[in-house]
């Protein structure tokens, strides 16, 4: 019998003691491994309670009983998505609970973790944090949990967040429309929470002390501050926020690591490959910290980005083609000790207004009729499309507002970067990037991240050959504003379950009893296990 099994197959004369519905497939990614499984899921519970390493017949169980066999196709565990920002309340025209995690749904994501901007209010205080929670209700398609925001001043708020479960904090080493904080303010976090279970994450940006950039705020000083170039010109951008902004922030951090040698830090969207041998030395000398980098560093580079397409802006910015494969090389070399454990979206959305986008880049008004004959996804109709009026500065890099379109669209970015670098690329390694370490990363191993006895059954339907265009048909958020546009992708997900529930498939859609999401506000009891 499969080591996964829990009990012998039901017989087809027998009586299941509670009802159970069973997913099969010829190939499916079980405890981080590619192999045959048959599935048992509890109706009650949503979760899995046998895995057979074998399909198993559908006359090996009662009579009735829910069965499916999805072979070829891979069985996937859903994508944990540690890192989106849905922006409710206070700015749905940029984003919201049931656009956000719809477009998760339809990409195979069963979990997303929302950041604490750019919601108003913040996610700073446990009584935003309860507003937050209050504007989901109804509208999550998927499991969202939330992480809390480190301000100047809110020390003495962090201890009751995480008793309110909030599954992380994020800080900002510089202003990115969040209030940045000091090395005193991240001095006050680490002695609040040194004792607790939760991971301390940084937005990795700092101004050193002598440089000839400030990044954004540089847009029309004089010189010798001004940026050296058009500000429609994406080298001008880059060089405004040059790798030494990424590897100061770090080294900033890690000389305040000691105050809480225990709790488990975190640097999030590493963008900058500079930074790689500063984690691995500190990790090598007993500092808990990891680093995520992002679907748009790894498949999106400088040299490839046109004048004026503001819809690659983002921060840490994208940089050149030597520096995606050098973030590569990190995620594929070492299972373990790898600096880079973890890769998210970092959906960032806005309107396509404030990304002043010229007129041939800018999204269409259209009305809808949708891919999945679901009327309340996104479409166009038969009429004329009249591009969108945007301010006067289009194409400017520095006054567009920063941030990248991609909840729900990873698992196929990541599948075909990573065919086009290695032939025998496996879907074991997005599983253990996207699923099993964005779970640890969260505090949510226990039950999601993985196919395994006792976990939910989150579980994707992967077809690894199909290819699909993205257009605003299959960018399910709220704004059709996304670099991958007009880019086919390899790798389609079919259907998506939700604790045993199909909750999405492409052929028909939604499904139709609504959103059955929750929200994930257990306080942590087990500190992230990133081995460092």
């Amino acid at each position: 019998m499969a080591p996964h099994a829990t009990s012998p197959p039901p017989l087809e004369h027998s009586k299941p003691s509670q009802p159970i519905k069973v997913i099969a497939s010829s190939r499916a990614v079980v405890a981080g491994r590619l192999t045959e499984a048959t599935i048992i899921i509890s109706e009650n519970t949503g979760k899995i309670t046998s895995i057979f390493h074998s399909v198993l017949p559908r006359s090996d169980f009662p009579e009735g009983t829910p069965y499916t066999d999805y072979s070829p196709h891979i069985l996937l565990p859903g994508l944990v998505d540690a890192h989106v920002h849905l922006n409710e309340p206070g700015r749905t025209e940029w984003e919201g609970f049931w656009t956000g995690t719809r477009a998760a749904a339809f990409g195979g994501v069963t979990t997303v973790v929302d950041m604490p901007l750019n919601a108003i209010p913040p996610t700073t205080t446990v009584e935003n944090l309860n507003i937050k929670v209050d504007a989901s209700k109804g509208k999550c398609w998927v499991d969202v949990g939330f992480y809390g925001g480190i301000i100047p001043g809110n020390d003495k708020d962090l201890q009751g967040l995480v008793d309110a479960g909030v599954r992380g904090f994020k800080g900002f080493l510089c202003d990115s429309g969040f209030p940045a904080v000091s090395s005193l303010d991240i001095e006050k976090a680490l002695l609040e929470l040194k004792e607790s279970t939760t991971t301390l994450m940084f937005h990795a940006e700092m101004i050193p002390p002598v440089a000839d950039s400030v990044g954004d705020n540089v847009q029309r000083a004089n010189p010798p501050l001004a940026p050296k170039g058009p500000l429609t010109s994406y080298s001008t951008f880059l060089a405004s926020r040059p790798p030494a902004f990424e590897t100061y922030a770090v080294a900033e951090i890690l000389s305040l690591a000691h105050l809480a040698p225990e709790l488990q830090l975190h640097i999030v969207h590493l963008s900058a490959m500079e930074a790689i041998p500063m984690l691995r030395e500190a990790r090598a000398n007993g500092v808990k910290i990891t680093a995520e980098t992002c679907f748009h560093y790894l498949a999106l580079a400088a040299e490839r980005i046109e004048e004026g397409d503001t819809r690659h802006k983002c921060c840490p910015p994208i940089r050149s083609q030597s520096n995606q494969d050098a973030l590569w090389t990190e995620l594929l070399q070492d299972q373990v000790d790898g600096v880079i454990q973890t890769v998210v979206s970092d959906h960032s959305p806005c309107t396509p207004e404030i990304k002043l986008l010229p007129l041939h880049l800018a999204p269409k008004k259209h009305t809808t009729k949708t891919l999945n004959h679901d009327q309340d996804c996104e479409s166009s109709d038969d009429g004329p499309e009249t591009p969108m009026e945007g301010p006067e500065e289009k194409g400017d890099f520095f006054g567009a507002w920063g941030g990248i379109s991609s909840v729900g669209l990873g698992l196929p970015i990541l599948w075909t970067e990573g065919l086009k670098r290695d032939s025998k690329f496996s879907v074991e390694e997005i599983v253990r990037w996207c699923c099993k370490n964005t779970a640890k990363q969260v505090g949510l191993e226990q039950y999601k991240g993985d196919l395994g006895v006792g976990f939910d059954a989150d579980i994707v339907v992967f077809d690894e050959t199909a290819e699909f265009l993205v257009e605003p048909s299959t960018m399910l958020f709220r704004n059709k504003v996304s670099p991958y546009e007009n880019k086919t992708l390899k790798g389609v997900v079919k259907e998506t379950f939700l604790r045993g529930q199909r909750i999405f498939s492409r052929e028909e859609g939604f499904q139709k009893s609504g959103p059955s999401g929750k929200t994930l506000l257990e306080p942590r009891t087990t500190r992230a296990q990133n081995d460092r």
